[in-house]
């Protein structure tokens, strides 16, 4: 039986350095490349961020099920924590 103490959470963060050259303080989710509760590999692009006229992708961090936190089209701030993958230990 896994409890949650099993689980192993790491989050999705907006890194802030992609503000460096912008004017504006806040970006917009733009799509999310998988759905809640799919699992996801570590390193492979996991979101779609634009900030002005760029668009990011986001990276995985860990290997796991994505938890989203944050809704396609919100507004977002640097630093913003949008998704978590949850691994078993």
């Amino acid at each position: 039986m896994i409890t949650a103490t099993d689980e192993v959470w790491t989050d999705i963060q907006v890194d802030e350095a992609l503000w460096r050259s912008s004017m504006l303080p806040e970006g917009v989710l733009q799509a999310w490349l998988a759905r809640d509760g799919d699992e996801v590999a570590k390193g492979h692009a996991v979101a779609v961020i634009r900030i002005e006229d760029a668009q990011h992708d986001l990276i995985s961090p860990a290997t796991g099920l994505l938890k989203i936190l944050t809704p396609r089209y919100a507004v977002i701030e640097p630093g913003a924590l949008i998704g978590r993958i949850i691994s078993i230990a």
